[in-house]
């Protein structure tokens, strides 16, 4: 229930309000503040930039208010910013952000499990002068936990309104809702004037007066369960926590195969049969050559790995909901910093296994310039999803199905490898930067200062949303991007056609054909054929293209009524050696991202010297590791 402190005003003083009120969503990381956005605006969430920053702004109508926004700020402990995330909040609280006018007033959330931080918080917020009013989040989990919270106490020690809520519960928010329309009819109605708070507050006696406002609002101490107490014991020790994420990620890996393979097959199935049905249906020509070489092949191609993306992205989210990834974070905070990181970096790095664009812009959060940079340097030689069907694709025409130890899935041993490879690789090069630079990490002037949100079983409803919105992105990408680049692919393989005395394939004589021969001894040395160099430049768009350039450049010159997807892994298979696909895998581990990327970069680091810096390297890490594995491995099985 909501506290008896409101901003009610009688039905014969409101006024109707038209002028446009916007009002500030302020909370701490991990307090449900975007779980309570969604509720508040029904995640119809628009998604801009602030003016000469990088950071996303989120805004939406408040549901039933199209005069009232939302603002959804970025997470932060404290108006004492380090990070450029925290520093948009406290410029946009404070007036400071250009383009922004100041916001009406403020909806605090605020997390009913850890009110110590949340309070410290809030009475900085105060100093503002703005309205403000307070979502006790995670209301639930605190009185499972035994944690006994006086909201009407609260509400008179602080002089602003409560409101228990769950967000991520349908019903959860009501009371909040109520009172945000309150808080409307007093910004329309109330003409008092904005007092801001000029200088830094004595963090001693805030923190001070948090506690004695805490001993007389909560009636009962927090209880964690046993298991809590015992499972923090064994996932925050500093071997056997390591093991614990070690294994977690291989689970993740083997199911990535294992569980997939069905519908995968399913898919693939599907594809190809639809291949079939057109060629049956569409006459001989260049229509049918576009939709079924072209159009099935190169996408088909792609969408087969859906479900192994789709399995991936969602462990991840069962991680990041159950309260595990912040742990991961700080057990690996001492890890990291030997190789000029710290523990801030764990949740970028750790995205860039998703997808390398967010990860970068994610990197916002690491106050240090120079681990920040490192981060965006190292981050995309972790294996990222798009790149995902290149490593699936090669390791099923070249692994062999079968377990090990009667367990382990040998492909899924593989693919884990490779996820392994490039993490030690981005540590390696991390460390090398560092002695490079020959200074101590700046990390230790911002100390890891985060709170560890309790262990909570993971929302099904909010899981399945984020999802779908991942998955479905995914799509669009295949339905857009990839769609276009395997037609513009498909012209280049087809156009000019093979002259009449011609004696080679038709597809030699094309465009893209001429450019593979063209650029083929630039890579020959690494055991690349020139249909894999036509695939690297369609790579540059979408990493997972690759796929569809291969399934598009073999359809088109291949013979037979075999759809793309049935004859694409036993080709690579018949006509790769393994010194040739395990040097394609290993270019793929440390190529430079795709081009989104390589522009977020710019964006972010305001310096087309460091993007280009940094795609060069990369390039020429993935070259000559190339080369390594490639006369390596000839050397052992033959090239």
């Amino acid at each position: 229930m909501s506290s008896s402190l409101s901003f009610s005003i009688p039905i014969d003083q409101v006024k109707e309000r038209t002028t446009p009120i916007t009002l500030a969503l302020v909370g701490a990381p991990n307090c449900g503040k975007t779980a309570t956005f969604n509720v508040l605006t029904g995640s119809k969430a628009k998604v801009a930039n602030y003016s000469g920053v990088t950071v996303d702004k989120r805004s939406a109508a408040l549901l039933g208010h199209d005069n009232v926004s939302i603002l959804d700020l970025p997470g932060t402990y404290s108006l004492k910013t380090a990070s450029l995330d925290e520093e948009v909040t406290r410029k946009v609280l404070f007036g400071q952000m250009p383009g922004e006018s100041i916001p009406d007033g403020i909806i605090f959330v605020a997390d009913a499990t850890n009110l110590r931080m949340s309070l410290r918080m809030l009475l900085e917020l105060k100093h503002l002068g703005l309205p403000i009013i307070v979502a006790l989040n995670l209301s639930d989990v605190a009185h499972s936990r035994g944690l006994v919270v006086e909201a009407s106490v609260l509400s008179e020690e602080l002089g602003v309104p409560f409101a228990k809520t769950v967000a991520i519960k349908r019903k959860g928010c009501d009371q909040l809702l109520t009172l945000a329309d309150e808080l409307i009819d007093y910004i329309g109605n109330n003409d008092k004037p904005i007092h801001f708070f000029g200088g830094d507050s004595d963090t001693h006696i805030m923190y001070q007066q948090a506690d004695d406002i805490l001993s007389r609002a909560v009636t009962s101490a927090q209880r964690l369960p046993k298991w809590h107490e015992r499972l923090d014991q064994l996932t925050l020790h500093p071997v056997i926590g390591v093991v614990i994420l070690l294994t977690i990620l291989f689970v993740i890996f083997q199911a990535v195969y294992a569980w997939a393979a069905p519908l995968m097959d399913g898919i693939e199935w599907l594809v190809g049969s639809v291949g079939i049905l057109l060629m049956q249906w569409l006459p001989d020509g260049i229509l049918q050559s576009l939709i079924v070489d072209g159009i099935v092949a190169g996408v088909g191609s792609v969408i087969v790995f859906i479900p192994q993306i789709t399995l991936l992205f969602l462990f991840l989210l069962i991680l990041e909901d159950s309260g595990y990834l912040p742990r991961a974070a700080f057990l690996l905070d001492n890890l990291l910093a030997k190789v000029g990181l710290s523990g801030r970096s764990f949740i970028p790095l750790l995205s860039g296994f998703a997808c390398a664009v967010p990860a970068v812009m994610s990197t916002r959060t690491i106050p240090s310039h120079k681990e920040r940079l490192m981060a965006i340097a190292v981050l995309p030689m972790l294996t990222c999803s798009a790149r995902l069907p290149i490593y699936a694709l090669i390791i099923a025409a070249v692994i062999p199905s079968q377990t090990v130890l009667g367990v382990f899935n040998l492909q899924g041993i593989t693919l884990f490898t490779l996820y392994v490879v490039g993490t030690c690789s981005a540590a390696f090069v991390s460390w090398l930067f560092k002695c490079f630079h020959n200074a101590k990490s700046e990390s230790s002037a911002f100390p890891l200062l985060m709170e560890l949100p309790t262990y909570r079983m993971p929302n099904v409803k909010h899981i399945a949303g984020e999802l779908w919105d991942k998955v479905n992105a995914f799509l669009r990408r295949a339905g857009t991007v990839i769609f276009t680049l395997s037609v513009v692919l498909w012209a280049l393989v087809t156009f000019p056609s093979a002259p009449a005395n011609g004696t080679g394939p038709a597809i030699d004589y094309s465009f893209a054909g001429m450019l593979g021969h063209l650029i083929e001894p630039i890579f020959a040395p690494i055991g690349f054929t020139w249909q894999m160099c036509i695939s690297l430049i369609p790579g540059l768009a979408a990493r997972e293209v690759v796929v569809a350039a291969l399934g598009t450049v073999y359809a088109v010159g291949s013979v037979g009524d075999e759809a793309v997807n049935q004859t694409l892994i036993p080709i690579i298979h018949a006509q790769w050696g393994l010194a040739t696909a395990f040097s394609f895998l290993a270019f793929y581990v440390y190529a430079p991202m795709c081009l989104a990327t390589l522009a977020v970069i710019r964006r972010e680091t305001k310096s087309f010297k460091q993007t280009f810096a940094i795609t060069a390297y990369l390039f020429v890490l993935a070259y000559l590791m190339a080369w390594v594995v490639y006369r390596i491995t000839g050397s052992i099985f033959g090239f």
